[in-house]
């Protein structure tokens, strides 16, 4: 990595650092530390943190992203980027990524960021103490079991190193510009699109499979929610009733982390790595070595002029990133068959959603689908000839799926244009509904439709098709 003398960064802290499971916490006091170790003073960290006063003001979906005083910021506690890697944004300033201008070769680090600065869901253990997590787990645990009596279970306590990052988000942010990470939060954007963020009339517009999801993000946040109003961890009331940081910090929490596994399991965030967005066909990868340190580094060689991209989900179904990061990738090959009914038979198959796809520049339907509509139909009509089809798709015994898929064609054929026809019907509808929504009341509307209308285009082709066959 080619690096300007003035973005070396000294690794006498980190030589400090014996594991990563034994990372000291990122607090105001050890960040502190290392800053008066160096020629710098936390004054001079500060110079950057100008607007607004005091506190991120999140509730204003208007106030600039300060992303350029966030660089400078984390470029003083050491944070490294490849020559001609630079922030840039295409919208005037509402959504930002990183480019380079003059290339990178494969292997290359492109960004590098200190575990000084990283945020990792452990440490918070450390900074509140084992204690008053473990009485919010068996909260979140109460609050998983009474939501799973009445159908809305969301596994939120296996979601606890999420819960944690909110927390330490928004204990930085009640501290205002006393908080180290100020410029890092002062650059974040203030209003998501997501799941989380969608209200009960914004699910009423989207078709099932894209309406679970995201109701299915709402709910979790609304546990979260639900397990920090119960005064175990130690932040400030004011802080916790306030609805719109909360909804900020577990969107900030959600969006924005990156999971490991070893030594144990970890979501972390790390500044001016995560400014970094999703392609299908993605450039770049994130990784954590055991000392905490991040490490961006390209998969080839990236051409100058090039954005700088990370896989944020499964490529071949944009649903779920719609969902928690709301937004519609515009290159996806594939989407889910929408085929929500089936959910039991699909999982007697020991089928994935990611499985079940339809191709979006053909419309063409993947054999597995087949598979799953027959099972059904056989279930309703012959339950043997049912048991025999399940047990060759599970053992992979191609002769005998064939048979039957020859067998029941024609049936399987009208089940198939039957889901495919309603899918078209509904979603026309549902469309219909979210454009007589008012932009102002419902933002969210654009990226609904946006996923409503490749719905629609793809299952159209697939509509075609499934006429043509008989």
């Amino acid at each position: 990595m080619k690096l300007s003398s003035s973005l070396i960064f000294t690794s006498s802290y980190l030589g400090a650092v014996s594991g990563f499971s034994s990372l000291p916490s990122v607090s105001k006091r050890t960040v502190s530390t290392l800053v008066a170790e160096r020629p710098f003073t936390s004054s001079q960290i500060y110079q950057y943190a100008t607007a607004p006063e005091g506190l991120v003001n999140v509730a204003d979906i208007w106030s600039e992203r300060d992303v350029y005083s966030m660089e400078q910021w984390a470029t003083q506690y050491g944070m490294q980027k490849a020559d001609g890697v630079e922030l840039y944004s295409e919208d005037g300033g509402s959504d930002y990524s990183l480019m380079t201008n003059s290339g990178v070769a494969a292997g290359e680090t492109v960004i590098w960021v200190p575990s000084s600065i990283v945020i990792n869901s452990a440490s918070v253990e450390q900074e509140f103490g084992a204690g008053c997590l473990q009485q919010v787990e068996a909260v979140l645990i109460q609050i998983d079991e009474f939501a799973a009596m009445k159908g809305t279970a969301t596994d939120s306590y296996y979601r606890l190193p999420l819960f944690r990052l909110m927390v330490r988000i928004l204990a930085e942010w009640e501290k205002g510009q006393d908080s180290v990470y100020f410029p890092w939060l002062n650059s974040l954007p203030r209003q998501f699109f997501n799941g989380a963020s969608m209200t009960k009339r914004c699910f009423e517009c989207l078709p099932p499979y894209a309406g679970w999801l995201a109701s299915t993000e709402r709910t979790n946040y609304g546990h979260f929610n639900m397990a920090l109003k119960q005064g175990y961890v130690p932040l400030n009331p004011e802080t916790i009733m306030d609805r719109e940081a909360v909804k900020w910090a577990y969107n900030v929490a959600l969006t924005r982390f990156h999971e490991i596994w070893q030594p144990d399991r970890q979501k972390l965030i790390a500044p001016m790595a995560d400014m970094l967005n999703h392609a299908a066909e993605h450039n770049c990868e994130i990784s954590f070595d055991y000392e905490g340190n991040c490490q961006v580094t390209a998969l080839y060689d990236i051409p100058a002029g090039s954005p700088l991209t990370i896989s944020l989900g499964d490529p071949t179904n944009p649903t779920p990133i719609f969902a928690i990061y709301g937004f519609l990738p515009q290159d996806c090959a594939t989407i889910f068959c929408k085929a929500m009914h089936l959910d039991k038979q699909i999982k007697e198959l020991g089928y994935e959603f990611s499985e079940l796809l339809i191709q979006t520049e053909t419309g063409e339907i993947a054999p597995k689908v087949w598979d799953v509509f027959l099972y059904d139909l056989l279930q309703k009509s012959d339950p043997n000839s049912a048991q025999e089809f399940g047990m060759a798709c599970r053992n992979d015994d191609e002769s005998t799926k064939q048979y039957y898929l020859d067998q029941y064609y024609s049936y399987t054929l009208e089940a198939l244009k039957e889901h495919v026809f309603g899918i078209l019907n509904s979603a026309d509808k549902l469309t219909m509904r979210a454009q007589s929504y008012d932009l102002e009341t419902h933002p969210r509307v654009p990226v609904i439709v946006a996923h409503n209308q490749l719905v629609i285009q793809t299952f159209t082709m697939t509509a075609t098709l499934l006429q043509q066959m008989g």
